[in-house]
C-alpha cells in the first residue's frame, strides 16, 4: 500500500478463519481488528499473523470484560504491550491501557448491561480515544444514541462489523485517509484524530446480519455462558490465572 492511500478498517471482529479474510477481501477491507473474548494477548497476537495476507492485514487487540457477569462493561483496547485480564475494575482497566498508551475505544455504547455508560464516558473522557457510531447488532434508536454520545463529548467515532460469524464482515468499516500497515500505525490513526469516514450498509445486508448476529448473542449469553461458568472452569482471561503472576490481584472481582 503505497503513501497517501485510503485503508478500509473493520475496527472489531470475534471470529477469525480463511472465510473471515475472504469475506474482508471481497468488501475491500484492508484491515480487520480481531479482539476475541477469552484470549491471551499473545495467542491473538499469533493467531492474527497466521491470517494476514498481502490483501488483508489482520491487528490484534482485547476487549476486556471488567467488572463482573453481572455488571460487566467492554472496552477495545488496540496497542497493549502488556495482556490485561477481563474481571478487573473499569478504573484498574482503563489505568492499565493508559499506562500502556494503548487505543482505547468504547464498543456498542450503552447497550444492552454489556457497555460503557453516559457515566463511565463522562468519567474517562481523557483516556477514551473513539466511540463506535454504528453496529449491526444495534437497532436504529442505540446507532442513535451511540452518535449522540460521540457528540456530547466530542470524541472520534468509529465502526465495526463487530463479527461474531464469517459473513458479518463487510457490512461496515471506517475509512481512513492514509496508509495503515501496521499495528503502530492504526494506533497513531485512531490517537491522532486521523480524516475518518464512517461506512456502513444499512440496507437488505445490513438488517440480516442484525437478524443472525442478534440470534447469535442470544445463544452466546443463555448455553453457552452456562457451560462456561459452570463446566469450563477458570477462564485464560483470568485474573487469578498463573499467566498474570497475581499483578492484577488488587484490582480483581473474582
Amino acid at each position: 500500500m503505497s503513501a497517501g492511500e485510503s485503508t478500509r478498517v473493520d475496527c472489531h471482529i470475534k471470529v477469525l478463519n480463511d472465510r473471515v479474510v475472504e469475506y474482508a477481501r471481497r468488501a475491500g477491507i484492508d484491515v480487520l481488528v480481531y479482539a476475541p473474548h477469552f484470549k491471551r494477548l499473545p495467542e491473538i497476537r499469533e493467531r492474527a499473523a497466521a491470517y494476514s495476507t498481502d490483501a488483508v492485514q489482520v491487528i490484534p487487540a482485547r476487549e476486556v470484560f471488567t467488572g463482573s457477569w453481572q455488571d460487566r462493561k467492554h472496552v477495545l483496547a488496540i496497542g497493549l504491550e502488556e495482556p490485561v485480564p477481563d474481571f478487573i475494575t473499569l478504573e484498574g482497566a482503563m489505568a492499565a491501557f493508559d499506562r500502556q498508551d494503548a487505543v482505547v475505544l468504547a464498543p456498542h455504547p450503552e447497550f444492552l448491561t454489556v457497555s460503557l455508560t453516559e457515566s463511565d464516558i463522562r468519567e474517562y473522557r481523557d483516556v477514551i480515544d473513539a466511540i463506535e457510531i454504528f453496529n449491526p447488532k444495534h437497532l436504529p434508536k442505540h446507532n442513535r444514541r451511540a452518535r449522540k454520545l460521540a457528540s456530547q463529548f466530542e470524541l472520534a467515532p468509529f465502526t465495526s462489523s463487530y463479527a461474531h460469524l464469517p459473513r458479518s464482515v463487510g457490512v461496515s468499516h471506517v475509512e481512513f485517509g492514509c496508509s495503515i500497515e501496521t499495528e503502530a500505525d492504526l494506533v497513531e490513526a485512531l490517537q491522532t484524530n486521523e480524516r475518518r469516514r464512517v461506512v456502513y450498509d444499512n440496507g437488505r445486508k445490513r438488517w440480516m446480519t442484525t437478524a443472525s448476529e442478534i440470534g447469535h448473542l442470544v445463544y452466546e449469553n443463555t448455553w453457552e455462558k452456562v457451560d462456561r461458568l459452570l463446566l469450563s472452569g477458570t477462564e485464560p482471561t483470568h485474573p487469578d490465572h498463573i499467566f498474570y503472576e497475581g499483578k492484577f490481584d488488587d484490582i480483581a472481582v473474582y
